[in-house]
């Protein structure tokens, strides 16, 4: 099971960071994009996907709101941005990789404590990064501009996935 929540973990990584690349090129209008009824543009929507993945890493240690959002709020551009997704998705597949799944947080909120299971915020951060890819994708093509196609499949040639085994053939597959 842990397995498996850092592969999902390795594609929220590379999701992030694909689309992050493909919007490198992107002007600043095409950055101010919002899709409609949004209220976040497309350049405010990747800082808050990233901050976000550093709060969530803080939330597994039982901490949040220590500023961590300052390396990318206000938008610091690309070249500060990608990296540090790269690190927190690093982090967050680190966190899954040893996860022990009877483990939980006491997280404060508001002069209160509540618990968590740890791997709540992992699930929150996949979540969220779908949530929020998909949001800066439909922003992007209302307004005409193509996006990379983060489906599964496309990841599971980056990941290196689905090889032909050679010498091995399906009758069925004929």
């Amino acid at each position: 099971m842990i397995k498996a929540l850092a592969d999902c973990l390795r594609y929220n990584r590379w999701a992030n960071l694909a689309l992050l690349d493909a919007c490198r090129v992107l002007t600043d209008e095409q950055l101010d994009a919002r899709a409609t009824g949004s209220s976040r543009s497309v350049r405010e929507l990747f800082s808050h996907l990233v901050g976000s993945e550093l709060t969530f890493v803080l939330r597994t240690k039982g901490r949040q709101h220590e500023g961590e959002s300052r390396h990318v709020e206000p938008w610091p551009g690309f070249d500060v941005l990608r990296p540090v997704a790269a690190s927190s998705g690093d982090d967050l597949i680190a966190i899954a990789a040893g996860l022990d799944e009877d483990e939980f947080v006491a997280l404060p909120f508001k002069g209160k404590t509540y618990e968590y299971p740890k791997g709540f915020f992992l699930l929150h951060a996949i979540e969220h990064g779908v949530e929020h890819r998909t949001e800066i994708k439909i922003a992007l093509a209302l307004i005409g501009i193509a996006t990379p196609d983060l489906d599964g499949w496309f990841y599971s040639e980056a990941a290196g996935y689905g090889r032909e085994v050679a010498g091995k053939t399906d009758p069925r597959a004929v």
